[in-house]
């Protein structure tokens, strides 16, 4: 298990990629402080911090599409994490399945 002090040497403020536990999309990116993470850890739901509010939130508190976490994983630097959740609705406040959707590029089959 890592020490949360080794998450936040670098910054106050990392990045969570959030990955569905059984079909392994990729839901959403957001950001988290320690106080975010023991959050998620004590309520078995995604918490983050919100940049733009300046405040902490529970992902799911006002749309009730809660983020079900089941399991948390960093990165090889300790400054990223990575949480595999059951969503109970659609992760995006656009209402899609993702937040991800948005093709900027593709490579063709046509050269």
């Amino acid at each position: 298990m890592v020490d949360l002090n080794q998450l936040f040497q670098k910054s106050a403020l990392i990045p969570v990629i959030i990955q569905h536990a059984e079909t392994g999309k990729v839901l959403m990116l957001g950001f988290t402080d320690r106080r975010a993470v023991e959050l998620t850890l004590e309520t078995k739901t995604a918490w983050f911090w919100s940049r733009s509010r300046q405040k902490l939130w529970n992902k799911g508190e006002s749309s009730g599409h809660f983020l079900h976490v089941k399991r948390i994983v960093t990165d090889c630097d300790t400054d990223t994490l990575l949480y595999f959740c059951i969503p109970e609705g659609p992760a995006c406040h656009t209402g899609a399945e993702s937040c991800f959707f948005n093709t900027i590029w593709e490579e063709s089959d046509n050269g």
